[in-house]
């Protein structure tokens, strides 16, 4: 009993990690969805905060030099997408596509120069696992999320606070109120323009420094490709965690649960009544996208107020068509 125990904990440890820097991208995709802007740049802005982040880190071996210049890098094609939707009111649909595009091609630039150098020693050491004092004795839990690197921890952190600050705080409530009607919230005196610039930018900052997980933290060197379309996972989980900062937070771990138990699968030798069965990897990476759909149908079917997204979402605002 002790050693599954140890093996379940082990496992959840662990989903934990592989979610994390789709935690971040959701927590970004929130930030920009909830004021009413729908961003489908995730993947180009985790890509961007994935390279300049490794290339910082490598150029000042200094861990937060190298996290700042990942959400500085994703915050810049945020801003990009900003200027086109609110300011000039473009598509939100088609920016965000054309955004992605923008950071998969600077990415492919960057990495070219990124491939086959190792990660420095001090970037390295102050991203291992840390144990919080008193929290990490707690059993099974206390491992679970106490025991981790600090990147982990501040994921973690971030949607707690992120909720308290939409339900709780003048500043998220007014945020909230511009993305399900801008034109009245426009009328009590909230500056629309100047909520939508600020969640945007911070939304970007946020998927930056989930791209930065992969290639400072996670991996921890550089490759192509490095999100495997985890910013489109992270869009739907927008939707799955219902624009909830919390059910983000499970969202993201059921997520990197699924993949861990792809790997998991492979590893398992099972004989069926003579018969030998073979999980084939392929298959078992197309576990978590599977169950993400499946879960998508669920909740659209959803009627409920909390389950709906921002009345305003995808919607340009313009003052004068008020």
């Amino acid at each position: 009993m002790a050693e599954f125990i140890n093996m379940l904990t082990l496992f959840l440890q662990t989903s934990v990690q592989m979610g994390t820097h789709i935690l971040f991208a959701v927590l970004g995709g929130i930030m920009c969805e909830k004021i009413g802007n729908l961003n489908l740049g995730i993947e180009g802005m985790m890509l961007l905060g994935a390279s300049v982040g490794f290339s910082a880190a490598l150029a000042t071996a200094n861990p937060f030099a190298a996290v700042l210049a990942a959400g500085l890098a994703g915050s810049l094609g945020a801003l990009i997408y900003a200027i086109i939707t609110i300011t000039l009111r473009g598509n939100q649909v088609v920016t965000g596509l054309v955004l992605t595009i923008f950071g998969t091609g600077v990415t492919g630039f960057i990495g070219k120069s990124l491939a086959g150098n190792p990660l420095p020693d001090a970037v390295q050491k102050a991203f291992s696992p840390v144990s919080v004092p008193l929290l990490s004795r707690i059993p099974v839990i206390g491992q679970v999320f106490f025991i981790q690197s600090p990147y982990v921890l501040a994921g973690l952190i971030l949607g707690v606070l992120l909720y308290f600050y939409f339900y709780s705080t003048r500043i998220g409530l007014n945020a909230r109120a511009v993305g399900e009607n801008p034109a009245v919230a426009d009328a009590a005196g909230i500056p629309v323009i100047l909520y939508k610039y600020v969640h945007v930018i911070l939304g970007g900052f946020l998927c930056g420094l989930g791209g930065a997980y992969l290639s400072l933290v996670f991996v921890p060197r550089w490759q192509e490709n490095i999100t495997a379309g985890a910013g489109w996972i992270a869009v739907a989980l927008v939707i799955f965690s219902t624009w909830n900062p919390l059910r983000a937070i499970f969202a993201a771990c059921l997520f990197g649960a699924l993949r861990g138990l792809g790997f998991k699968l492979q590893n398992v030798d099972l004989t069926i009544a003579g018969t030998r069965i073979i999980f084939h990897s392929q298959l078992l990476d197309m576990i978590p996208y599977i169950a993400t759909i499946v879960v998508l149908l669920i909740i659209t079917r959803r009627k409920k107020k909390e389950y709906q997204a921002p009345a305003a979402l995808g919607t340009s605002y313009f003052r004068e068509d008020r």
